[in-house]
């Protein structure tokens, strides 16, 4: 060997000395990096749980170079085993994350390479890390997108479940949390049903923005390399409703865009956003000032210190988990806002408020799905536990407030009078029945005729709690005929 020879020999990196964070990309480098900036700049120990999509992505991303002849297929079946062995690893908990490789994409490369040799570093052939990582979030993302939806849809049958057992009970309907008018409970609790569905359509639009391959753009200016990215959609799934491939058409977009990220966490922020709705009326129907409603002991707590305590923690920590998740969304949004084009390491940041409102979400509709329609018994096949509702105290709240006013005023406008004059009328009639400290039903009718002459006998059926609930039969409207005709769309929608 010459003395050259020797030299070269020498100086060429062995894999071991590739493995480290400033070796993985370039030997431009003269120093290596700070221990303090690894630190610093590491993702692998979040980014981790990419480590599927990332395989995913890498498969189709090998079997297309192979098809178009840019790697053998000796590389593309070296490749494919050195992945399974991979997959196994991880999955067993072998797998050695490093932080010198920085993030997951780099330690599943480096180990693909010590596993298959050169073919694994002709995996990285026209992509980069820019690309991949905005595919494997994508791929994610996408997976997460399915499991919420799922989970809404538990959630809805719940409330529907909930709603189906009450719609006889009446519940005092609050405007400014004032007594308005009675409402059927499960009307109200449909309420929320229409919210969540439009969630679950949120979501699916969402996904549709998501599923949209960047993978084959590069750095940010696409590649040399004759890569068929249609055909790595296909493999990916990442198609319309046509099955025809979708695919980022402009490479610095594609790279650099995070729009995805942002509308995926509004709809989750929105969604709890409902979620915290619900928590704040459950807190409300709890306290000993309504009873209107126990929640199972399981998802209550008691005080350290007052023993009489039955505390609705999870509704108010859902509540003050809804402020995390938006928060998320500001944080995303400000992330974004003042970078130029194209990929900057500012979108590191994007993954740890991504993965946590994903986490949250979730949890806290599998937690709610239970908490309102129970848990099955698999001896009876019902579903046990849950919420209880007190329907003598729901009406008992509707008798205090006059809630049955409304009724009276549109009593008087079908015997002539305008609206307004009927209006008028009635609060005269609410003001004597709060100076005698009785509802409306139960003054005389020699008095309720000295607010009008018109007012006759029937007034009475008018100024009923049941009169007012049954009177209001439009579509929408809380009449119990109405609200089983709702249930049932939505039994037919869920049952889909």
């Amino acid at each position: 060997m010459s003395k050259a020879q020797a030299t070269s020999a020498d100086s060429a990196p062995s894999y071991n000395q590739l493995d480290t964070k400033a070796q993985a990309w370039s030997a431009l480098f003269s120093e290596p990096m700070s221990d303090l900036v690894k630190r610093y700049t590491s993702s692998v120990f979040f980014d981790k749980r990419l480590w599927q999509a990332d395989i995913a992505g890498s498969l189709a991303h090998a079997e297309m170079l192979a098809a178009q002849g840019i790697i053998s297929a000796e590389d593309h079946a070296s490749i494919q085993r050195g992945m399974a062995q991979i997959t196994s690893e991880i999955e067993s908990g072998a797998f050695e994350w490093k932080l010198d490789l920085e993030d997951v994409h780099l330690n599943i490369e480096a180990r693909l390479t010590q596993l298959v040799g050169d073919a694994g570093k002709r995996l990285h052939t026209g992509r980069s890390r820019n690309d991949q990582v905005a595919t494997d979030v994508r791929l994610w993302l996408r997976g997460e997108i399915d499991l919420i939806g799922d989970l809404l849809k538990e959630l809805q049958v719940s409330l529907v479940d909930v709603a189906e057992q009450n719609v006889e009970v009446i519940l005092p309907g609050f405007t400014h949390l004032q007594v308005a008018q009675p409402v059927s409970f499960g009307h109200h609790m449909l309420a929320y049903v229409e919210m969540f569905k439009r969630d679950a359509e949120r979501m699916a639009d969402v996904r549709r923005r998501t599923n949209v391959l960047p993978l084959g753009s590069a750095a940010l200016a696409g590649t040399t390399y004759p890569l068929d990215r249609e055909r790595v959609a296909k493999t990916l799934g990442m198609v319309d409703a046509n099955g025809s491939p979708v695919v980022c058409q402009n490479s610095l977009d594609a790279v650099s865009d995070r729009d995805f990220a942002i509308e995926f966490t509004a709809a989750a922020s929105l969604c709890m956003v409902h979620v915290s709705r619900l928590s704040e009326e459950l807190i409300i129907w709890m306290s000993q000032n309504f009873g209107f409603i126990k929640i199972a002991d399981r998802f209550t707590t008691g005080s350290s210190i007052m023993p009489q305590k039955k505390n609705p923690d999870v509704p108010e920590l859902a509540r003050g988990k809804t402020g995390r998740v938006v928060g998320h969304l500001m944080g995303l949004i400000t992330l974004m806002k003042g970078q130029p084009l194209a990929y900057n390491k500012d979108n590191q940041e994007d993954k740890e408020p991504l993965f946590d409102t994903v986490d949250t979400l979730k949890d806290t509709l599998r937690i709610f799905a239970e908490m309102v329609g129970g848990q099955l018994n698999p001896a009876t096949g019902k579903k046990e536990g849950g919420i209880t509702v007190n329907a003598q105290a729901m009406e008992q709240a509707a008798l205090k407030g006059y809630a049955t006013a409304t009724d009276l005023a549109d009593y008087l406008v079908k015997k002539g009078l305008p609206f307004r004059d009927a209006h008028e009328t009635v609060a005269h009639a609410v003001k004597a029945a709060t100076t005698h400290a009785c509802d409306l039903s139960e003054l005389p009718l020699t008095v309720l005729q000295g607010f009008h002459p018109a007012i006759e006998k029937d007034v009475y059926e008018c100024l009923s709690l049941r009169g007012s609930l049954n009177a209001r039969n439009t579509l929408g409207g809380t009449a119990p005929a109405q609200v089983r005709a709702q249930l049932a769309r939505h039994r037919a929608r869920l049952e889909k």
